[in-house]
């Protein structure tokens, strides 16, 4: 029996590492207009984030059931058993959705061993969680073991992160009109984290420099040992700011192992081009 990592696209990994860890990924919807695409395979984040750019607004919704229900069906035929791990359900009703699934297979009484894990976490800090049970999994832990870490590993994950346009945050309803406008005027960056799965200012710094200066600071008094750890950056069609940011946290803490990647579209299209993003875990 082999103990299958399921997860959804807001894990916002790269396509290598899925590869690597047999991973499997099902992906949030993402709407412009009436017309529908799916995280990461019908729509990339470059596309999107360049239509952005020029003002095109991008809507998303959870995974249907359905795509849970053939996941969880092709594993019990399998003889595996799966943990799927699950982007923030403060943040997405992808969670439920998987939930309403395993009711059904109840009902139909499969026998396939599932877990469903709301990890609370978002984008790469998702993804480490993701990352570091699929490492797990491939070195044949057990099930009960991968389950125990990532939950571990999911209640101690950091996300340190800011926009580059408060605009994007306000259409999603996570700040007034009026701090965007104010925002957008005395080029406030805010500085945020994720608490208890949801997203929530930190404090704010004038101008993008202070703003990734401040969220490595942030890093140096919510965590240690960095050197030991896997660090996630994922940027919002940045590269460049990414890169620097990596650039900083070697220098100031001997960082050695990074996994960098886009925001996807499913997180993305609420936050914006221009977002930088920093996790780690603050327990090790």
């Amino acid at each position: 029996m082999a103990v299958r990592i399921l997860t959804d696209s807001a894990c916002d990994l790269p396509k290598q590492v899925v590869a690597e860890y047999g991973i499997d990924v099902v992906p949030l919807m993402v709407y412009k207009d009436d017309k529908e695409y799916q995280d990461g395979v019908t729509l990339k984040p470059a596309e999107m984030f360049g239509r952005m750019r020029q003002g095109t607004i991008y809507k998303t919704a959870q995974v249907p059931p359905g795509s849970f229900l053939e996941k969880f069906g092709e594993y019990g035929k399998n003889g595996d058993s799966c943990i799927y791990l699950a982007f923030s359900s403060e943040l997405s009703g992808t969670h439920d959705s998987a939930l309403l699934a395993r009711d059904q297979l109840q009902e139909a009484e499969t026998s396939l061993k599932l877990d469903i894990i709301d990890t609370k976490c978002a984008s790469m800090g998702f993804g480490l969680v993701v990352y570091l049970a699929a490492r797990m999994a491939k070195e044949g832990k057990s099930h009960a073991e991968i389950v125990a870490a990532a939950q571990e590993n999911a209640q101690h994950m950091e996300h340190i992160f800011t926009v580059d346009d408060l605009e994007y945050l306000y259409r999603g309803g996570r700040v007034s009109r009026t701090a965007a406008f104010v925002g957008g005027i005395l080029n406030i960056k805010p500085v945020l984290h994720v608490q208890d799965g949801r997203l929530i200012p930190v404090e704010k710094a004038r101008g993008r420099k202070k703003a990734i200066k401040r969220m490595v600071e942030i890093m140096g008094e919510r965590g240690s040992n960095f050197k030991e750890q896997v660090i996630g950056i994922s940027h919002g069609d940045d590269l460049a700011a990414a890169e620097e940011l990596k650039t900083l946290l070697e220098q100031q803490y001997g960082c050695r192992k990074f996994i960098i990647n886009d925001v996807g579209c499913a997180i993305g299209a609420h936050s914006g081009p221009g977002t930088l993003a920093l996790f780690f875990l603050n327990n090790i």
